[in-house]
Formats: structure tokens, sequence, C-alpha cells
């Protein structure tokens, strides 16, 4: 099966291509210029230096959320409108559960702590262990305070391997809390849409009209209306 995939959700943009769990091609754009002008670019190239089109494509898939609400709309969106136009399925994952790919060369026995810069003192979250190579979940994805998490990770009593955009966020807050923890290699620090590649491989395709983004908590002009309206 020949998975497209892409990840929005934060400053980089990247698309990749899987077959049957392999990689086979992933690009990379950080430049500041908006997911909007550069992740279907950036697919319609990799296909193209791959000697393929978005007909060879078996599945569309795309980290759904959590994270920026402007990238995972772009995501969301793109893939959405791919489906609808090749008839191809959608594959939504949890930003955060692709990311925890990335946790594979985590120390034997490591929590591997997702984080996402949420702002207001919170990151966006998830904690996994690793069996039998795959990523498990430990927690649920949430928006969680950064003391209420270090306390969590203390409890648990095992090693922390931290990785995602907030990453280095997380990492000195526990280092500051007194709690060991491991900052992952910028090289396998942030969430790629090789990661959404191997999350979608576990999850069965739905069509792109089902395909709906993940936000967790409102956006700040949903959350300032809200504050008008209650001061009116």
């Amino acid at each position: 099966m020949i998975i497209l995939g892409f990840e929005s959700s934060a400053k980089a943009a990247s698309a990749a291509i899987c077959s049957d769990g392999v990689l086979v091609a992933q690009t990379i754009q950080a430049s500041g210029l908006t997911h909007s002008k550069t992740l279907l670019p950036l697919a319609e190239d990799l296909l193209k230096n791959c000697g393929m089109t978005f007909a060879d494509v078996d599945a569309l898939a795309v980290a759904h959320g959590p994270g920026s609400f402007t990238g995972i709309r772009i995501g969301v969106s793109i893939v959405k409108g791919l489906c609808w136009g090749l008839e191809k399925p959608a594959v939504g994952v949890s930003t955060l559960e692709a990311m925890a790919w990335n946790g594979e060369c985590a120390p034997e026995g490591s929590i591997v702590c997702c984080a996402m810069d949420a702002r207001r003192a919170q990151v966006y979250n998830a904690l996994f262990s690793f069996e039998n190579g795959k990523p498990c979940r430990v927690t649920k994805d949430r928006a969680i305070g950064l003391t209420e998490l270090a306390d969590e990770l203390r409890a648990l009593n095992r090693p922390v391997f931290v990785l995602g955009d907030g990453a280095e966020l997380c990492y000195n807050y526990l280092q500051q809390s007194g709690l060991s923890a491991m900052l992952a290699p910028q090289s396998v620090r942030l969430q790629s849409a090789w990661g959404v590649c191997r999350a979608a491989a576990e999850r069965t395709p739905v069509s792109g009209g089902e395909l709906l983004p993940v936000y967790l908590r409102l956006s700040q002009a949903e959350r300032e209306r809200l504050e008008r309206m209650k001061k009116e």
C-alpha cells in the first residue's frame, strides 16, 4: 500500500511517501512561508522526483491535530480536496502519535514524552512507551500544564525521552523541576510526514468527507469572542 503523508501542524511543512511500511522519500521545508504556499508543491515535487503521480497513491494521510490551528486546517483541507478529486481514501492521525514514532531511538524502558508548545504555560502532550517496536499510549492527547506534566512523570519514575517542537521548553522545565530527562537529537526531534505515514498504516482509511481536524482547545479568536460575550 502506497501512502502519501502530510505534516503541517507546526512551523515545518513536510510530505512523505511510504510503500508497505518502507519510506520511499520525504521532503521538509521550514522557510517561513505559509503552508498554504508550500505543502501541496512539496507533495507534487516529491511524487515527480519518484516517478509517480497522485494516481499511484492508495491513500492520503495527514496529521489532523493537535497543533497550529491554521496549519492543521491547511493540511486537512488539502487532503480532503485531493481525496475528493482523486477518489482516494483518507487517514487522519494524531500529531502526537505520529511524532511518537521518532521515539524508537529512545533508551529501552523510556517514557516517550511528545510535546508541542500550546502557549499559556501549556503543552499539547501525550506519553507513550515502545512495545514490540511500536509506540503504545500511556495517556491520551491533551493540553496540559508543565507543572502537572512534571508531577505525572515523577510518579511514573521511568527515564523520559522528550521530543516535538515543544521539546526544549518541556525539557528545560523538567530539568528545573529536578527531573532527569533526555532531549531527542535534532534529527528526530520534530514531527514529520514519515511519522504520519507510519501511524496511518495502523489505521483504517475513511472517506475524505469523514476527515476532520482535532484541536483540543478553542482558538484564540474563539476564546476572545466568548470573553466578549460574557462581558456583554
